[in-house]
């Protein structure tokens, strides 16, 4: 089974790239070492300039000895940057999605609990009716290797923000995000539905469809 390298330790990114990965006959693991390197300051100002700007630090600093040479995949890091964009907010939290509850999101050094931002956006959308809580799962990923980005791949879930969360699985604002093709929130997809249906499966996926032209390995 080919193994790919995601830049995070993140374990419901890992989970959710898994998800995506696994019927393609694809594992993924964390960049090895990832948690002894120092963090990216994550300041772009688009999701796209966030992505390539973690692929780019994380493959440079690739422990190339920790990889087996046999893994063709070895060599490219993946890194992801996503979010929520809310139609009604004028597209925020947007990039600064993991950072919402901070006095100011802009400016925080560290992610802030998923629980407080859920409170947060709840709060800026309240008295906002149904019909204008509309909004979208965006996530961007960068494929990079030996600091240079190879290629950029998004995936998008349109939805609507609940007034109140619904499900156990899930991370971030999945428990608040209804996606009505199936009715349920992503909080309550199985780990299949959510390969399926979310905006991280979506991009995976197109990665996928590019690392299979590249020749690296056969779908």
């Amino acid at each position: 089974m080919k193994r790919i390298l995601i830049a995070t330790s993140n374990s419901g990114k890992l989970r959710d790239f898994a998800g995506a990965a696994a019927r393609r006959g694809v594992a993924v693991a964390s960049v090895p070492g990832f948690s002894s390197l120092p963090a990216v300051v994550e300041d772009g100002l688009t999701f796209e300039a966030n992505a390539r700007k973690k692929a780019e630090y994380y493959s440079r600093h690739l422990l190339r000895e920790n990889v087996p040479r046999e893994n063709v995949a070895g060599e490219i890091v993946l890194a992801d940057d996503s979010g929520l964009e809310v139609d009604a907010l004028h597209s925020a939290p947007g990039v600064h999605s993991a950072r919402y509850a901070a006095d100011d999101p802009a400016q925080a050094e560290s992610n802030t609990d998923d629980d407080a931002n859920n409170a947060r956006l709840l709060h800026e959308l309240r008295g906002v009716p149904p019909e204008r809580r509309s909004g979208r799962f965006v996530c961007v990923i960068a494929a990079a290797q030996d600091g240079k980005t190879l290629a950029v791949f998004r995936g998008e879930a349109e939805g609507r923000i609940l007034e109140a969360p619904r499900g156990s699985g899930g991370f971030g604002y999945d428990p608040l995000f209804y996606f009505p093709k199936i009715a349920k929130t992503f909080a309550e997809l199985t780990p299949e539905e959510k390969a399926r249906y979310s905006h991280r499966g979506a991009a995976f996926r197109e990665f996928l469809k590019w690392y299979k032209g590249t020749g690296r390995f056969v779908i």
